[in-house]
């Protein structure tokens, strides 16, 4: 199925596809976080305490950007499943809750909260 306008096309399996891309790039992101055994050798006493402040530091800055990624990419991916016509829709409610955070979500830099 390809639906052409203004030179573009999209092929419903391709879309589908590309959703599942985005959910396996937020597990990806998942398994690359920062593991506890590291922040737990980094922490006072093991650690000098300026290093175990900026690692904390470090650890709380990534958690959060980690958190917006994968909530933006869930987001993504929900519109995919939509647009492709797959087989699994979320249910209304969480399919509203994601359309908000796509069409009225902001970046907002962590040092500026």
């Amino acid at each position: 199925m390809n639906g052409g306008s203004g030179g573009f096309s999209a092929d419903a399996a391709s879309i589908n596809g590309s959703s599942h891309l985005l959910n396996e790039i937020a597990g990806l992101l998942n398994a690359g976080r920062m593991d506890g055994e590291n922040a737990t050798q980094c922490r006072v006493p093991r650690a000098h305490p300026d290093v175990a402040q900026a690692v904390e530091g470090f650890a709380r800055y990534t958690q959060d950007q980690y958190a917006d990624m994968v909530t933006l990419l869930s987001a993504l991916s929900t519109k995919l499943h939509a647009t492709g016509n797959a087989l699994v829709h979320a249910d209304a409610d969480a399919q509203r809750g994601m359309d908000e955070i796509l069409s009225k979500g902001q970046y907002v830099a962590p040092e500026d909260r």
